[in-house]
């Protein structure tokens, strides 16, 4: 089939790469959302996806919105059959939905109806979900509604941060994006709806929903730092000033402190939850870089009873 591809971060390479390398497309462009302003100088850059297609020789499609009637009309002229999807960000109208013949294919990080929404890696580590997938499926105008080509399972393991699964996950989707293209071309493969149960919602994780209570058990705590590791990073408080905790490791023989208290030794700290304690592994104190929670609390020098989360 001819495809356009649309995707826009990092986790969207892999499917893209993959497609280029199956032989049996072609991939005849890709949309991505427009430059946008990064690093210190905030100097405008290519998303991963551009820079990749790019490096391909493959013409790339910038709209500002996929609504705008030059994107509408150079896709009418490529005139693709099917339009394979991996987080590309932004909502695409039905007159978009309507031009490749065999539609948009959305490779999602979810065994839907589980966990529709922009993030749900980070939702499922935070509910503690032992097994989390992925899936392709055939976009409607409702949010991750539409008909489910294929799936693939991947266990959540007891360590993995938000990162580590979507890493997982984008190149084992990759695998399901070919194979889900290769049956659509071959008419073996045919869309199934959605069941009606067991629809939970994913919204994007901010800043704000990654503020950590120390009063909840420790299992939660750890779970959240998981979750929001790398984006939007866990965070709590400390005399005063944001401290973002990296990584902790839960110790359920630790049951003396009060939820937020901190305990240094030489070369541990621990911080009591509702439940029992966490050992803090990596931390980042605010305008610092990561640094391992030892040295973070040899430098602050942590009085005795002092808290974190205020």
């Amino acid at each position: 089939m001819k495809l356009v591809f649309a995707g826009t971060p990092e986790v969207a390479v892999p499917a893209l790469d993959a497609l280029l390398a199956s032989g049996r497309h072609e991939v005849a462009a890709v949309v991505t959302r427009p430059d946008a302003p990064a690093g210190r100088g905030r100097r405008l850059v290519a998303s991963p996806v551009a820079q990749r297609a790019e490096e391909a020789g493959i013409e790339v499609l910038k709209p500002a919105k996929p609504k705008d009637p030059e994107f509408l009309e150079r896709l009418r002229e490529i005139g693709p059959d099917c339009c394979p999807v991996v987080a590309y960000g932004a909502l695409l109208p039905r007159v978009a939905l309507d031009i490749p013949a065999q539609g948009w294919v959305n490779l999602h990080f979810s065994l839907l109806p589980a966990w529709r929404g922009a993030a749900p890696v980070q939702h499922a580590i935070m509910a503690g979900d032992e097994i989390t997938g992925a899936s392709t499926f055939l976009i409607e105008e409702g949010l991750d509604s539409g008909p489910v080509y294929g799936t693939v399972t991947e266990e959540i393991r007891a360590t993995d941060t938000s990162g580590d699964l979507l890493t997982r996950l984008a190149f084992a989707g990759a695998g399901l994006l070919v194979a889900t293209m290769d049956g659509i071309e071959d008419g073996t493969l045919k869309a199934v709806p959605q069941p009606a149960d067991g629809i939970s919602l994913a919204p994007k994780v901010n800043v704000e929903d990654a503020h950590l209570d120390f009063g909840a058990p420790a299992l939660r705590v750890d779970r959240m730092v998981r979750g929001c590791t790398p984006a939007p990073g866990a965070w709590t408080t400390f005399r005063g000033e944001r401290l973002k905790l990296i990584q902790v490791a839960p110790v359920p023989d630790r049951t003396d402190l009060a939820p937020g208290q901190i305990a240094a030794g030489k070369n541990t700290v621990h911080v009591g939850t509702g439940s029992y304690g966490l050992e803090l592994l990596w931390v980042q104190a605010q305008g610092k870089k990561p640094m391992r929670a030892a040295d973070w609390a040899r430098g602050v020098r942590i009085a005795e009873g002092e808290r974190l989360g205020g």
